[in-house]
């Protein structure tokens, strides 16, 4: 009641502010990036917090009325000419060489801090100034393509995000059929790992006994959840999605659940891309299970391989001979996976180099390939299984060759899990996974010879 009250006064103030400004100033709505900047120097300037907040508000409204070029005018000219004040900078360099101290070097820091920086703080002082800003730099991804001056800008709105989203301020909340209908159809919009087709899909992984939905909140957004899981309790480990998701699947008594399953991960909000949840989101949801269902031992995920298709078909280094290269062609026919015959020998050549993809392969910068994987190896989990014919949606075909994995999320060596790969870039695999690993190289020694 308290947040509500203050909220409302606080929109009081800012409307009534506004009204003000409009009186001296243009009533036309279409503004261009000019006003808008003059408008932003302006609420530099100010001291007044009554009047600053107006003006916040008045700066997000004008930016709504920007097109695709005002929007980027506007972007070039904070990378421009909001960047640190120069003088005061020149003048603190020169006082730390002349005699360092804590306090010059206090000043130091302050005196480089972009101008700008500055500005987005006084932006978020808005009423909804901090769900507008979020919006405002999903509009900065987009206009950074090709235009490089931009980053800048970009890592001073993340830098002033990632303290404001950081995990102290999140909440985390259980979404099931009780949860308001406006915050169900985010759900579904935004599921991006298997497609909700309607509410009645939505219903069936969020609403059996032996289903799960958590999400993060964030006060200054609260009915727009930033990161969700979806979980199936099971009694082992599955390896493959469609029983997970098939319609007419006989719900798991609770109390014969020995397994939790991470089988999709989606954010929601595109203008927090970059400033990780997600670690946060399944470890606390691990502890949130196991306070409610004790018995559970395993914690795993189900997951997508999306990049290996991509690397089979376009990376140089793929360790197969001519004759593996053109049966991998048929990975382009539809209903490959429908042939027997055929299916045995793409497993034959496909799980190898799957193993190979995760434990060898990697970006020219050293990085392993596959986004989820670096997620979910960069959390601590361990590469268990690798999945043949796990997904067999047109999605799952295309991306991955039908190929799931499980990562297993064992307590005790995760932070053990997480420091191998951070320091040393070692990746925690199962002994099965490392064996179709030794497979491969028995068959590259096989194709040496022939």
């Amino acid at each position: 009641m308290a947040n509500a009250f203050f909220s409302d006064l606080l929109s009081t103030i800012s409307e009534r502010g506004r009204t003000l400004l409009r009186r001296g100033g243009s009533s036309d709505d279409r503004q261009d990036a000019s006003e808008l900047l003059e408008l932003c120097q302006a609420l530099l300037s100010g001291r007044g917090e009554a009047s600053g907040t107006a003006m916040a508000r008045e700066v997000l409204d004008r930016y709504h009325h920007l097109d695709a070029a005002g929007r980027l005018t506007f972007f070039e000219a904070l990378a421009r000419d909001y960047g640190p004040d120069r003088e005061k900078l020149s003048q603190a360099i020169e006082s730390w060489r002349t005699q360092p101290s804590d306090d010059d070097a206090s000043d130091l820091h302050f005196a480089s801090e972009p101008r700008r920086q500055e500005l987005i703080r006084r932006l978020n002082r808005a009423p909804g100034g901090t769900s507008e800003l979020v919006a405002m730099r999903a509009d900065l991804l987009a206009l950074m393509k090709g235009n490089r001056d931009l980053a800048a800008v970009d890592r001073d709105v993340v830098h002033l995000l990632s303290s404001w989203f950081n995990r102290g301020f999140l909440v985390l909340r259980r979404i099931d059929w009780s949860t308001p209908a406006n915050i169900l159809e985010q759900i579904i919009r935004y599921e991006a790992v298997h497609e909700i087709r309607d509410w009645n899909d939505l219903r069936r992984r969020i609403d059996p006994i032996d289903r799960r939905c958590y999400a993060f909140f964030h006060p200054q957004l609260a009915d727009e959840p930033l990161i969700f899981v979806e979980v199936a309790l099971t009694e082992s480990i599955p390896t493959a999605i469609a029983p997970l998701l098939a319609e007419e699947r006989q719900p798991v008594p609770v109390e014969r659940a020995r397994t939790a399953v991470f089988y999709s991960i989606s954010n929601t909000q595109r203008g927090l891309g970059g400033i990780s949840f997600g670690s946060f989101l399944i470890k606390q949801v691990v502890e949130e299970l196991r306070r409610e269902l004790p018995k559970l031992d395993n914690f795993v995920t189900l997951s997508p391989v999306p990049g290996f298709v991509q690397w089979l078909k376009q990376a140089t280094d793929v360790p197969v001979s001519d004759d593996e290269r053109a049966l991998l062609e048929n990975l382009d026919q539809p209903d490959w996976f429908e042939h027997a015959d055929l299916t045995a020998q793409l497993r034959g050549v496909l799980e190898p180099l799957a193993a190979h993809y995760f434990l060898k392969a990697r970006t020219p910068k050293g990085r392993l390939i596959d986004s989820v994987a670096r997620f979910h190896i960069g959390n601590g989990a361990r590469l268990e299984r690798i999945d043949w014919l796990g997904d067999v949606s047109p999605k799952g075909l295309r991306e991955s060759a039908g190929i799931m994995v499980n990562y297993l999320y064992r307590l005790d060596d995760i932070e053990k899990n997480h420091e191998a790969y951070a320091n040393q870039g070692e990746i925690a695999a199962s002994s099965a996974v490392k064996k179709l690993l030794r497979n491969e190289g028995r068959r590259l020694l096989d194709m040496r010879l022939s």
